[in-house]
């Protein structure tokens, strides 16, 4: 290895620990996996056992509802707790609407294939929406659309990834949801919670890490402050010793 190339692979090793990181705070990281799947995993076990709907929705609930608490008394973000208190809240709706067991999974169905369209319909439109999710965290905004040809290469493949990742999903839930009995069907949607999105996040980090680094616009937008200061600060000081020249 020579001088030169050892620059490089710290920037590489650097560049692939920030995308780890702004993947592990996008997505919620292993307690985002388990407040995803602890609600869904009780209602099926509870269900399994005694087939009692309400028991089973009102437990799962519960559990979300304790995970949000949970991170209130640590004073954790609960943003990836409250989505998933919404999510069962409208399960649990669903099914005592319809007394079908099943329907407490419909509303994630639904929103799963919601979203792996957004994903292809954002990517053709030229805005990839995993760009729109990321840039914020990687603290470049929408700079990769006009300024990082590369960067929006990579949003591109990996909002193509999410899409196509869900849609396969979604083609092994649906058809289950109309013949597959409640039991069968709610162990494999939980079989089929971790795997996909694993699959999903470690293509964007493929993606992502091969990318040029983002751009970061707040720390171009403190030194533009900075640098407008500065200069006030000196026309201040030349038009002061100006007045005392004249005086």
């Amino acid at each position: 290895m020579t001088s030169l190339d050892k620059p490089t692979a710290d920037q590489d090793s650097d560049s692939k620990a920030v995308t780890e990181a702004a993947l592990f705070e996008a997505f919620g990281g292993v307690r985002g996996l388990v407040e995803t799947v602890v609600p869904g995993l009780l209602f099926v076990t509870i269900f399994t056992i005694n087939k009692d709907l309400h028991m089973s929705a009102i437990a799962a609930l519960a559990v979300s509802l304790v995970l949000v608490v949970v991170r209130l008394v640590m004073k954790d973000t609960v943003k990836h707790a409250f989505s998933g208190v919404f999510g069962v809240a409208f399960g649990v709706v669903f099914a005592m609407m319809t007394g079908n067991a099943k329907d407490f999974y419909l509303p994630g169905m639904l929103y799963t294939l919601g979203l792996a369209v957004a994903y292809i319909v954002t990517t053709l439109c030229g805005v990839p929406l995993i760009g729109l999710i990321l840039g914020p965290v990687f603290k470049e905004n929408l700079s990769w659309r006009t300024r990082n040809p590369g960067r929006k290469k990579a949003y591109a493949k990996a909002s193509w990834a999410w899409g196509l990742i869900l849609l396969a999903k979604c083609a092994i839930l649906f058809p289950m949801y109309w013949w597959a009995d409640t039991t069968k069907f709610g162990w494999v949607l939980i079989a089929l919670k971790i795997p996909p999105f694993l699959l999903a996040v470690w293509l964007t980090w493929v993606f992502l890490a091969k990318a040029p680094a983002p751009i970061d616009v707040f720390a171009e937008m403190e030194a533009e402050e900075k640098a407008e200061k500065e200069a006030k600060a000196a026309r201040n000081e030349s038009g002061a010793a100006r007045h005392r020249r004249e005086a």
